[in-house]
Protein backbone atom coordinates (compact mmCIF):
# COMPACT_ATOMS: atom_id res chain seq x y z
CA UNK A 1 0.00 0.00 0.00
CA UNK A 2 1.32 3.42 -1.00
CA UNK A 3 0.11 6.48 0.92
CA UNK A 4 0.83 9.89 -0.58
CA UNK A 5 1.23 12.98 1.56
CA UNK A 6 0.53 16.57 0.60
CA UNK A 7 1.16 19.82 2.41
CA UNK A 8 -1.89 21.98 3.10
CA UNK A 9 -2.13 25.76 3.45
CA UNK A 10 -2.20 25.11 7.21
CA UNK A 11 1.39 24.29 8.31
CA UNK A 12 0.04 22.39 11.34
CA UNK A 13 -1.95 20.01 9.11
CA UNK A 14 -0.77 17.37 6.65
CA UNK A 15 -2.94 15.53 4.12
CA UNK A 16 -2.56 11.74 3.74
CA UNK A 17 -3.99 10.08 0.62
CA UNK A 18 -4.28 6.28 0.95
CA UNK A 19 -5.51 5.73 -2.62
CA UNK A 20 -8.98 4.53 -1.66
CA UNK A 21 -12.29 5.90 -0.47
CA UNK A 22 -11.95 7.06 3.11
CA UNK A 23 -15.39 8.35 4.12
CA UNK A 24 -18.77 8.69 2.44
CA UNK A 25 -19.21 12.06 4.12
CA UNK A 26 -16.67 14.21 5.98
CA UNK A 27 -16.00 13.34 9.62
CA UNK A 28 -13.93 15.41 12.05
CA UNK A 29 -12.33 14.36 15.32
CA UNK A 30 -11.27 17.48 17.19
CA UNK A 31 -10.20 15.64 20.35
CA UNK A 32 -9.00 12.29 21.63
CA UNK A 33 -12.42 11.80 23.27
CA UNK A 34 -14.32 12.23 20.00
CA UNK A 35 -12.00 9.70 18.34
CA UNK A 36 -13.61 6.77 20.16
CA UNK A 37 -15.99 6.57 17.16
CA UNK A 38 -13.10 5.46 14.95
CA UNK A 39 -10.38 2.86 15.54
CA UNK A 40 -8.06 4.69 13.10
CA UNK A 41 -8.61 8.10 14.69
CA UNK A 42 -7.88 6.58 18.11
CA UNK A 43 -4.56 5.22 16.82
CA UNK A 44 -3.67 8.56 15.25
CA UNK A 45 -4.34 10.40 18.52
CA UNK A 46 -1.85 8.04 20.20
CA UNK A 47 0.91 9.70 18.15
CA UNK A 48 2.40 12.40 20.43
CA UNK A 49 1.49 15.87 19.23
CA UNK A 50 -1.60 14.92 17.17
CA UNK A 51 -4.53 17.21 18.03
CA UNK A 52 -6.99 16.62 15.19
CA UNK A 53 -8.03 14.07 12.58
CA UNK A 54 -10.34 14.68 9.62
CA UNK A 55 -11.68 12.18 7.07
CA UNK A 56 -12.50 13.48 3.61
CA UNK A 57 -13.80 11.41 0.72
CA UNK A 58 -10.36 10.14 -0.30
CA UNK A 59 -7.99 11.64 2.25
CA UNK A 60 -7.16 11.92 5.93
CA UNK A 61 -5.79 15.13 7.39
CA UNK A 62 -3.88 15.12 10.64
CA UNK A 63 -3.27 18.25 12.68
CA UNK A 64 -0.43 18.61 15.16
CA UNK A 65 0.18 20.96 18.06
CA UNK A 66 3.91 20.45 18.24
CA UNK A 67 6.70 18.33 16.84
CA UNK A 68 8.14 18.23 13.35
CA UNK A 69 6.39 16.44 10.50
CA UNK A 70 9.56 14.51 9.65
CA UNK A 71 9.36 12.87 13.11
CA UNK A 72 5.56 12.46 13.21
CA UNK A 73 4.96 11.28 9.64
CA UNK A 74 6.39 7.74 9.99
CA UNK A 75 4.16 6.96 13.00
CA UNK A 76 1.09 8.41 11.26
CA UNK A 77 1.79 6.50 8.03
CA UNK A 78 2.30 3.34 10.08
CA UNK A 79 -1.03 3.76 11.88
CA UNK A 80 -2.91 4.38 8.62
CA UNK A 81 -1.27 1.43 6.86
CA UNK A 82 -1.84 -0.89 9.83
CA UNK A 83 -5.49 0.12 9.96
CA UNK A 84 -6.15 -0.57 6.28
CA UNK A 85 -4.21 -3.85 6.37
CA UNK A 86 -6.26 -5.04 9.35
CA UNK A 87 -9.55 -4.61 7.49
CA UNK A 88 -11.08 -2.89 10.53
CA UNK A 89 -13.96 -0.49 9.84
CA UNK A 90 -13.26 3.23 9.68
CA UNK A 91 -16.09 4.00 12.10
CA UNK A 92 -17.01 1.71 14.98
CA UNK A 93 -20.33 -0.13 14.83
CA UNK A 94 -23.07 2.01 16.27
CA UNK A 95 -20.97 5.14 15.78
CA UNK A 96 -22.83 8.39 16.07
CA UNK A 97 -24.27 9.82 12.90
CA UNK A 98 -22.04 11.45 10.33
CA UNK A 99 -20.96 15.05 10.83
CA UNK A 100 -23.14 16.14 7.89
CA UNK A 101 -26.26 14.98 9.72
CA UNK A 102 -25.19 16.78 12.89
CA UNK A 103 -24.43 19.95 10.91
CA UNK A 104 -27.93 19.93 9.38
CA UNK A 105 -29.51 19.64 12.82
CA UNK A 106 -27.69 22.72 14.14
CA UNK A 107 -28.42 25.10 11.25
CA UNK A 108 -30.14 28.38 11.99
CA UNK A 109 -31.93 30.81 9.69
CA UNK A 110 -35.30 32.49 9.36
CA UNK A 111 -37.77 30.50 7.24
CA UNK A 112 -38.38 33.68 5.22
CA UNK A 113 -34.75 33.36 4.06
CA UNK A 114 -35.12 29.74 2.93
CA UNK A 115 -34.69 30.56 -0.77
CA UNK A 116 -31.57 32.64 -0.08
CA UNK A 117 -30.16 29.89 2.14
CA UNK A 118 -30.74 27.32 -0.61
CA UNK A 119 -28.73 29.48 -3.03
CA UNK A 120 -25.94 29.90 -0.46
CA UNK A 121 -25.82 26.16 0.25
CA UNK A 122 -25.75 25.35 -3.46
CA UNK A 123 -22.81 27.70 -4.06
CA UNK A 124 -20.93 26.29 -1.08
CA UNK A 125 -21.60 22.72 -2.21
CA UNK A 126 -20.69 23.19 -5.88
CA UNK A 127 -17.98 25.88 -5.83
CA UNK A 128 -16.44 26.11 -2.38
CA UNK A 129 -16.34 22.62 -0.89
CA UNK A 130 -14.47 20.97 -3.80
CA UNK A 131 -11.71 23.61 -3.61
CA UNK A 132 -11.50 23.36 0.18
CA UNK A 133 -11.33 19.54 -0.03
CA UNK A 134 -8.29 19.89 -2.33
CA UNK A 135 -6.61 21.70 0.56
CA UNK A 136 -7.47 18.90 3.01
CA UNK A 137 -10.50 20.39 4.70
CA UNK A 138 -14.20 20.98 4.55
CA UNK A 139 -16.56 23.89 5.02
CA UNK A 140 -20.22 23.66 5.92
CA UNK A 141 -23.11 26.06 6.21
CA UNK A 142 -24.13 26.78 9.82
CA UNK A 143 -26.53 29.69 9.55
CA UNK A 144 -27.72 32.94 8.02
CA UNK A 145 -28.90 35.97 9.98
CA UNK A 146 -29.02 39.70 9.18
CA UNK A 147 -27.08 39.18 5.93
CA UNK A 148 -24.28 37.29 7.67
CA UNK A 149 -23.42 33.75 6.56
CA UNK A 150 -21.92 31.56 9.29
CA UNK A 151 -19.66 28.72 8.16
CA UNK A 152 -17.91 25.88 9.96
CA UNK A 153 -14.33 25.16 8.90
CA UNK A 154 -13.01 21.61 9.38
CA UNK A 155 -9.86 19.63 8.79
CA UNK A 156 -6.94 21.62 7.42
CA UNK A 157 -9.13 24.75 7.29
CA UNK A 158 -9.76 24.80 11.02
CA UNK A 159 -7.19 27.08 12.58
CA UNK A 160 -5.44 27.71 9.27
CA UNK A 161 -3.66 31.07 9.14
CA UNK A 162 -4.99 31.72 5.62
CA UNK A 163 -8.61 30.72 6.39
CA UNK A 164 -9.58 34.29 7.28
CA UNK A 165 -8.35 35.50 3.90
CA UNK A 166 -10.15 32.60 2.20
CA UNK A 167 -13.38 33.53 3.97
CA UNK A 168 -13.12 37.29 3.45
CA UNK A 169 -11.74 37.46 -0.07
CA UNK A 170 -12.79 34.22 -1.69
CA UNK A 171 -16.01 32.89 -0.23
CA UNK A 172 -17.49 36.22 0.84
CA UNK A 173 -16.90 37.78 -2.59
CA UNK A 174 -18.37 34.74 -4.35
CA UNK A 175 -21.50 34.71 -2.19
CA UNK A 176 -21.98 38.51 -2.39
CA UNK A 177 -21.70 38.33 -6.16
CA UNK A 178 -24.40 35.66 -6.58
CA UNK A 179 -26.57 36.39 -3.53
CA UNK A 180 -27.19 40.13 -3.02
CA UNK A 181 -28.60 39.54 0.50
CA UNK A 182 -25.15 38.43 1.75
CA UNK A 183 -23.17 41.22 3.41
CA UNK A 184 -20.55 39.22 5.31
CA UNK A 185 -19.20 35.71 5.94
CA UNK A 186 -17.96 34.62 9.38
CA UNK A 187 -16.47 31.42 10.78
CA UNK A 188 -18.24 29.65 13.60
Amino acid sequence: MFIQTEATPNPATLKFIPGRVVADSPVEFASRESATRSPLAEKLFEVPGVTGVFYGSDFITVTKANGEWQQLKPAILGAIMEHYMSGAPLLADGAVQADADLDDEDEFFDEADAETVDMIKDLIETRVRPAVANDGGDITFRGFKDGIVYLNMKGACSGCPSSTATLQHGIQNLLKHFVPDVVEVRPM
